[in-house]
């Protein structure tokens, strides 16, 4: 007898301890099952979106994990590892990533409003048209992300390494870039703090 389709889904659903976000904790070690969870659940399918909305997802390992488009508001991803992670147009918004490591991925057209980045790593993170305004990324290593057309109006980015960053046209109104890192920066067309375009560069 054939089996059904959506058997087959049920089955694969329960497979992984569901879709969502609400995996165990192990008693023993205090690990989360929800970084594998999400992680078999979404890589390798475009469009995914898993809803995250105030997980604790604390020391999760989401290494390569497709969660574009996934809502992850109020989410807690403290020390996360998300390098090479897809989160194109994911919604991040209030979420917080303190010493999260981000390290190469992929967060275009992001919602990051009022995330917490506090000594995250975005080496050559892709943040083209992400977000951000509001957000906090007080100490966060932005080595050669590409934040073109960002919106940073309102941003934190004191003590922020922004070298050879591409940040050509984005928008730092009213950011605060005190003891930012600014070496090399593409800085075309970019609106500075002051609220003027840069010439060439903007100061803190």
């Amino acid at each position: 007898m054939a089996i059904g389709s959506n058997v087959l889904a049920i089955v694969a659903v329960l497979a992984l301890g569901g879709a969502g976000c609400g995996g165990s904790r192990d008693a023993s070690t205090g690990a989360t099952s929800t970084a594998t969870t999400i992680a078999a659940a979404t890589r390798g399918a475009p469009g995914c979106s898993p809803d995250c909305r105030g997980e604790d997802l604390t020391n999760t390992n989401l290494t390569n994990a497709n969660l574009s488009y996934a809502d992850l508001t109020n989410a807690n991803l403290t020390n996360a590892t998300l390098t090479g992670a897809w989160l194109s147009g994911a919604d991040l918004t209030n979420a917080d990533l303190t010493n999260a490591d981000l390290h190469g991925a992929f967060l275009v057209n992001t919602n990051l409003t009022n995330a917490t980045l506090t000594d995250a790593t975005l080496i050559d993170a892709k943040l083209k048209g992400a977000k951000l305004q509001g957000t906090d990324l007080t100490g966060t290593n932005l080595h050669g992300a590409n934040l073109t057309f960002a919106n940073l109006l309102g941003a934190n980015l004191t003590d922020a390494n922004l070298t050879d960053a591409n940040l050509s046209w984005a928008n730092l109104t009213n950011a605060n870039l005190t003891g930012a890192n600014l070496t090399n920066a593409n800085l075309t067309g970019t609106t500075c703090p002051s609220g003027r375009t840069a010439n060439p560069a903007c100061s803190a």
